[in-house]
């Protein structure tokens, strides 16, 4: 699977069934040893562990996960400027972000996994590379041709690594949705759109009616749903998403547990369950995994709920 050669597959399998996403690739990281306590988060590692985060890749494929997402939410030309690096190379390491899910994907099926594998390159939001937390909340005082001038040398360079998807993910306002949309035109490679909500509304407060009617048309867009969110927010959701947009749902919760960005940790407890999430598939969802701290034994039980069986 090289290239874009794989999206109009994928976007069969959503229109046919389920199809297993992977869950937080930093928590994995974390498990394994890796401090990722700075303001690249798991994009550090692709400069200076990039075989951590095969690693990571392939643990959630041998669980189950028929996607992965590439360590490039908070891989930013702007970021990476931050600690030094320039644009030359800050392109190579977005480009290496996939090369990596791939190689992942070609171990997997050495080891024997025979399902189709696809590989999704993560682009967060704006806020992702602020890193204060702003992700939950949006509205950062720019405007969508501001947030469209950001994301699309970031877009250009992911879709021109050759992923199957985009994961246009963990988006906190419908500002920052219309800037993705106009970014990801006529780059060659579909997307899905997923934000990030409380209740009803996204995270800065607008009805997820208004939120996923801005992809409704938008035909680079094969699913749209949430992410990065409380699973008690991801069924009505999924409803509104599904009846909003006619397009296949994507949702991958976190485990439940509360972000403190000014710490930088997590608190309160986990409430994900595999349970859940033939409910979600009821209501529509078609890609359906876990986002913080939802590990691949999570992602395992969740694969063996989905399964149609013997």
């Amino acid at each position: 699977m090289t290239g874009n050669t794989c999206s109009p597959g994928l976007a069969a399998a959503l229109a046919a069934g389920t199809v297993v996403l992977d869950g937080g690739l930093s928590n994995q990281l974390e498990s394994a040893g890796h401090d990722l306590s700075d303001a690249l988060w798991s994009a550090r590692l692709l400069a200076e562990r990039p075989d951590a985060i095969t690693e990571a890749h392939l643990a959630y494929f041998l669980a189950g996960a028929s996607v992965a997402i590439t360590a490039s939410y908070q891989a930013t030309f702007e970021g990476f400027a931050r600690r030094g690096i320039g644009r030359a190379e800050a392109a190579r390491l977005l480009a290496l972000s996939v090369r990596l899910a791939r190689e992942a994907a070609g171990r997997a099926r050495q080891a024997g996994v025979e399902r189709p594998l696809w590989v999704a390159a993560s682009a967060g939001p704006y806020g992702a590379m602020l890193a204060d937390g702003s992700e939950y909340r949006g509205r950062y005082g720019l405007g969508v041709a501001e947030l469209e001038r950001f994301h699309r040398p970031r877009l250009e360079v992911l879709a021109a690594a050759g992923p199957d998807v985009l994961a246009l993910e963990t988006v906190p306002d419908t500002d920052e949705a219309a800037a993705l949309l106009r970014a990801v035109r006529g780059l060659g490679v579909p997307a899905w759109l997923s934000y990030t909500v409380e209740g009803a509304h996204t995270r800065a407060g607008q009805p997820l009616e208004e939120a996923f009617a801005l992809a409704a048309d938008a035909d680079e867009v094969i699913a749209v749903g949430v992410n990065c969110c409380a699973p008690r927010d991801v069924g009505p959701a999924v409803e509104i998403a599904a009846r909003v947009t006619g397009k296949p749902v994507v949702a991958y919760p976190n485990s439940g547990e509360s972000w403190d960005a000014r710490a930088r940790a997590w608190d309160g407890r986990t409430t994900f369950g595999a349970d859940q999430v033939t409910a979600w598939r009821a209501e529509g969802a078609r890609l359906i995994g876990g986002c913080c701290r939802v590990g691949p034994d999570s992602i395992a039980s969740l694969a063996r709920a989905l399964s149609p069986g013997p």
